[in-house]
Parts: structure tokens; C-alpha cells; sequence
């Protein structure tokens, strides 16, 4: 079956079965995505012509208003016939090119119990460029691949940082935590991801969750380090004070820049040194923001994103200057999982 790509003019054959963005991915064309599993939105685009279904059902991160506007997620999408999509394959993402290289862990720190922080070093001939908030991936065996965000800003790109919070199923985190070493040799494709920092006046609000923190790092140190003059709003949620892994930093930092403040918000228990108490979303939309013209950021679980999404409109938000990044597993990670017997 043939999917046409508008404005491109690209055709693509999709086989039985065959998500369009799969089937536009073995074909050589990036299409925007990430999560590749319904839940984050990044691959949404609008069906123009033709029919497709959905075998698990209207995706998460598609609204009922979205489909009947005749907006689909193509990482979700199987196609009924011919079809004609309105996207876009990016070569590159605001000027910066895509690229797959080797790399090698030159440091390693455990930030907290479950976080462990990795800076890769990148051959010395071989440019990287990136935009504040993209991620790359490690590329794994059997071309699986394992998303991680870039926590440091483009300025100070030596090295690439890195945060792994480790899974108990996770077949990258559990080597990451338990046999790899400083000098372990990597290979990384990106920089990816649309979730890029816009130089625009108006506040800027950042929300991440858990490791969700990390490409906020990258837009905070870039935005108090490159000079500009923005209002930065930083809510970081968790569960456990241990879980702040750059908590007496981050307070430090807002001593010292009166543009920045930072909200930490546990849901567990009382944050040490103050803070909020609570799931992080809702700290967001209790705090009575002027949200009109703000930039606002969202990174971590499927469900804080999903919720903010949905709400922080109603709060005066522009759904325009919304940009986030649902942080998901892999699939080839969730079917893996879905096949082990759950544990005690």
C-alpha cells in the first residue's frame, strides 16, 4: 500500500502491518518522533486523503477533537489503502544534522541511588551540534536503541552528560549500573527530538519529572549562561529528597540569579530546606502563574505530561508555546517486560 508524504512529494510503500512512520524510517525518511508508542505526540501529523486504523485503539496521546480534525500519530497508524499525509522529514532540526558516531564514557557518578550520570567524549574530528532540550540514542544490538536527553547546553559540549535513572527490567541501565566501566565504548545517533528552546521574550517555565530534569539543566544553563534575560521558572518534581540529585545546586543557583526560581515538589515526603508536597503537576497549576505569554517545557512520565497538556490551556496558556517530551520506554522494552512474569 502507498502512503504519499505532502509537501515532500515522497512515496512510500508501507507492508501489512506497517506503521506509516516504521515504514517511512526503513525507507531513509525521518519523519519527527520519539517515543514511538502513542504516548508522547511528537509524530502526529494530519491525513489529507485515505483511511487508516488504529489496531490498539485512538493512541494516549491523541485527543478525540485532534482525530476528527483528521490528525493521526503515524508511529500508531495502519493504513486501509492509499493514503496522502501532511508532514515533514527533517533532515535537520533548526539547521542541526543528524548524525550517528562512536563514543566513548569518559566519566562516570552515581547523582543519586538510581541515577547514574555518564559523559560520553565524541571523536575530536567529528562535529556535534544540538539544540538545548534534544536527546540522542544509545545504539544497542538488533538496531534497538535507548533514548536519553542531553543535560548540558551546547556551549559547554566537551563532553555529552548524561542521566540514567536505572530500571530493575532495564537491559541498558542494569549494564550501565553493574558492569559498565569509564572507557566503555558507545555508539550514539542524534541530536533528536523537537522539544528545542526558542530565544523569545516572555517567562519560561520548565516542569520535568524524575530524569525529565535533564534537558531542563540544558535550557536552564543555557539561558542563564549565554546571557539572555528571561524569567526562568524551574518546577522539578519526585518522590524522595534523594531523588533531587542536583537539589542543593539548583537552590544555590537561585540565590545567585534573581531571574531564576526554582520549586522543588516531592510527592513522598516533605521536601529538606523547603519546597512543596505533592505531585508536580498539580504544584504547577496551583502556583497561579501568568502563563499568556510563556514558553513553557514539559519533560518526564506519560502522565505529568499528558496532564499539563490538558490543563495548562485552561490556565491562559498558549497551546502553541507548549513543547514537551513524554519520557517512555522503548517498545521493544515493553514487550520484553509484557513477556517476564511480574516480580515480588
Amino acid at each position: 500500500m502507498h502512503v504519499t508524504l505532502i509537501p515532500a512529494g515522497e512515496q512510500i510503500e508501507v507492508e501489512p502491518g506497517e506503521s506509516i512512520l516504521d515504514a517511512a524510517l526503513r525507507s531513509g525518511l525521518n519523519l519527527p518522533h520519539s517515543c514511538k508508542a502513542g504516548r508522547c505526540g511528537s509524530c502526529r501529523a494530519r491525513i489529507l486523503s485515505g483511511g487508516i486504523t488504529y489496531p490498539a485503539g485512538r493512541p494516549l496521546a491523541l485527543t478525540e477533537a485532534e482525530e476528527r480534525e483528521g490528525f493521526a500519530l503515524l508511529c500508531q497508524a495502519r493504513v486501509t489503502g492509499r493514503v496522502t499525509v501532511e508532514t515533514r522529514q527533517i533532515q535537520n532540526v533548526t539547521d542541526v544534522q543528524i548524525r550517528s558516531l562512536p563514543c566513548r564514557v569518559q566519566r562516570m557518578q552515581r547523582l543519586s541511588p538510581d541515577v547514574m550520570g555518564l559523559w560520553l567524549r565524541l571523536p575530536a574530528v567529528e562535529p556535534f551540534v544540538w539544540q538545548p532540550g534534544q536527546y540522542i540514542d544509545i545504539m544497542l544490538s538488533a538496531g534497538r536503541r535507548r533514548s536519553f536527553s542531553l543535560a548540558n547546553p551546547p556551549h559547554d559540549g566537551a563532553l555529552l552528560e548524561l542521566h540514567v535513572r536505572r530500571s530493575s527490567r532495564g537491559e541498558f541501565t542494569t549494564q550501565v549500573f553493574e558492569s559498565m566501566t569509564e572507557g566503555t565504548l558507545l555508539r550514539i545517533e542524534g541530536p533528536l527530538g523537537q522539544m528545542i528552546y526558542r530565544p523569545q521574550p516572555g517567562p519560561l517555565l520548565l516542569v520535568g519529572g524524575g530524569t525529565g530534569y535533564a534537558p531542563m539543566k540544558a535550557i536552564l544553563r543555557h539561558v542563564l549562561e549565554s546571557g539572555v534575560r528571561r524569567e526562568v521558572t524551574l518546577f522539578w518534581g519526585a518522590r524522595f529528597c534523594g531523588d533531587l540529585y542536583e537539589d542543593g545546586w539548583l537552590r544555590e543557583l537561585a540565590g545567585r540569579n534573581p531571574d531564576f526560581r526554582y520549586v522543588p515538589v516531592l510527592s513522598d515526603e516533605a521536601p529538606a530546606g523547603g519546597g512543596l508536597r505533592g505531585l508536580v503537576h498539580e504544584a504547577v497549576l496551583a502556583a497561579g502563574l501568568s502563563l499568556e505569554q510563556a514558553d513553557i517545557y514539559l519533560a518526564g512520565p506519560p502522565e505529568m505530561v499528558a496532564a499539563l497538556r490538558e490543563a495548562l490551556p485552561r490556565h491562559g496558556a498558549d497551546v502553541a508555546r507548549i513543547v514537551f517530551d513524554s519520557f517512555e520506554f522503548s517498545p521493544d522494552a515493553l514487550a520484553r517486560l509484557a513477556r517476564q512474569p511480574p516480580q515480588d
